[in-house]
């Protein structure tokens, strides 16, 4: 699920950079004060790289694992940065996206990241079963989230991109329901084994 380079128009392109740089500063700013979180941010941010490495390849864009609901569930308010750093990564490194894009990008799984940031903690009760269906429900819904922004952007590229963005859509169907188990999955999992690891 990245947007190419060329894809969006130019004032799509660099509002989005816009917000995405309020949303990152934002987000730095919390950070001030929580250096000691940094270290786990790390580690989700590498395991977000990661994960979104394997991608089957989909028109101007593609459909692999994203993990904004985990990534909110973990970080909170900082999910924002730690997905903006992968794209960053991924795209210098192995081209995927944009540069131009990655303002998009970033505001298309981030945003994801940062609602499920604001629900887990509001749904994940106190037991490991309300966990692992909080995680379901902020893994499935971020990446739903996520698929519906990519269809919106695309939208904005031209009635030719209006095809691809409704089959994007339908693809990101049983990444959704993956996306569901891995997040209910990871959190049952750390709530038992690292429970502190589930609180921002």
């Amino acid at each position: 699920m990245h947007i190419s380079d060329g894809v969006l128009p130019t004032s799509v392109a660099l509002g989005c950079y816009g917000l995405t740089a309020v949303l990152n500063g934002v987000g730095l700013w919390r950070l001030r004060d929580h250096t000691e979180e940094l270290p786990k941010i790390a580690v989700v941010t590498s395991s977000f790289f990661v994960a979104s490495l394997i991608h089957v390849p989909f028109g101007p864009t593609s459909v692999h694992l994203l993990l904004p609901g985990i990534v909110g569930a973990l970080l909170g308010p900082a999910a924002f940065v730690s997905i903006t750093v992968g794209l960053l990564l991924q795209s210098l490194l192995f081209q995927f996206g944009g540069i131009t894009a990655l303002g998009a990008n970033a505001l298309m799984m981030g945003l994801p990241a940062l609602a499920a940031a604001y629900a887990f903690p509001r749904l994940r009760g106190r037991t490991r079963t309300s966990h692992a269906i909080a995680g379901a429900i902020c893994g499935a819904g971020g990446t739903a989230l996520a698929a519906v922004n990519l269809a919106i952007l695309l939208g904005t590229a031209g009635e030719s991109f209006f095809g691809v963005a409704k089959i994007a859509l339908i693809a990101h169907l049983p990444v959704i329901v993956i996306e569901g188990v891995v997040s209910a999955f990871v959190a049952a999992f750390l709530f038992q084994v690292k429970p502190e690891l589930l609180r921002p």
